[in-house]
């Protein structure tokens, strides 16, 4: 008696009931693996880079070179006829808006601000404008720059005379209250005061629109220490201001002016000549 063997009627691995058991079967088990709790180096290298300190400092250039190039048009322009002539007020207003309108532009107002004083503020304090570094979070001034625009004296006796009894007469009684209560000190006095109320993280800056030797650029002296002249008995006026420029050898730009200005130890002493244009 022999034993049979049946044979299989198929392959089981290329069987059709095989196949879709089988997918079923895959798709079911099949888990994606878990994602590392921890980045990968290319995640890493794709962070945008972190601001820095001083990053605003470049932005700060482009406005004052559009500033100082603007402003230029006008301290060498000469009028064939001699009827134009424009107001020093104009010229601090020209620069002061051109910078206004470029730092809007670049987007720079929420690190570094600018602004710009009431006819009584200018009286009192000296400044035609202050610039502030911010610091970000609370937007508090870390340091602070008060501005003063220093004209060449232009004109005749009669026709400066007629420019202050017009000025005079359109004053509001607020800022001549303001020129009575500060007439005991000149307007460069009032602003070193005013930045030395403040502290060594103010700076005063005198903007010269000109000078005797070259009307047609634009010069600076700033310094947190003018309050040392006072000491030892000297008046501050603009012939104790232009002496600086007699004794410097090296005029900085502005981004070096500010970069000595960001990077100086606290309470330290700062005095800078530069060159805006």
């Amino acid at each position: 008696m022999g034993l049979r063997f049946s044979q299989p009627a198929s392959n089981p691995f290329t069987s059709s009931s095989f196949l879709p058991s089988f997918k079923r079967s895959s798709s079911r088990s099949f888990n994606p693996p878990l994602q590392s709790l921890h980045p990968s180096i290319f995640a890493t290298l794709r962070r945008p880079p972190a601001a820095k300190p001083n990053d605003f400092i470049p932005l700060f250039c482009d406005c004052v070179s559009a500033a100082s190039s603007r402003t230029q048009e006008y301290l060498g322009f000469q009028d064939p006829e001699h009827k134009f002539h424009p107001s020093p007020e104009t010229l601090t207003q020209i620069f002061l808006m051109t910078y206004v309108t470029q730092s809007v532009n670049l987007n720079l107002t929420d690190a570094f601000s600018c602004s710009a004083m009431t006819p009584q503020q200018r009286v009192l304090l000296g400044a035609d404008w202050v610039w502030a570094l911010l610091d970000k979070p609370t937007k508090t001034p870390k340091v602070q720059i008060a501005v003063q625009v220093l004209h060449l004296p232009g004109g005749t006796a009669a026709e400066r005379s007629a420019s202050t009894a017009a000025v005079t007469a359109i004053a509001s009684e607020s800022v001549q209250i303001a020129q009575r209560e500060s007439e005991h000190r000149n307007v460069q006095e009032r602003l070193v005061d005013f930045c030395s109320s403040v502290g060594k993280d103010c700076y005063a800056l005198f903007l010269f629109f000109g000078k005797k030797n070259d009307k047609e650029n634009i010069y600076g002296v700033l310094s947190n220490n003018f309050e040392a002249a006072i000491v030892k008995c000297s008046r501050i006026d603009r012939t104790l201001i232009e002496n600086f420029f007699k004794g410097s050898r090296y005029l900085h730009t502005p981004s070096g002016m500010m970069q000595a200005v960001v990077t100086k130890k606290r309470d330290d002493p700062l005095t800078l000549v530069i060159k805006f244009s």
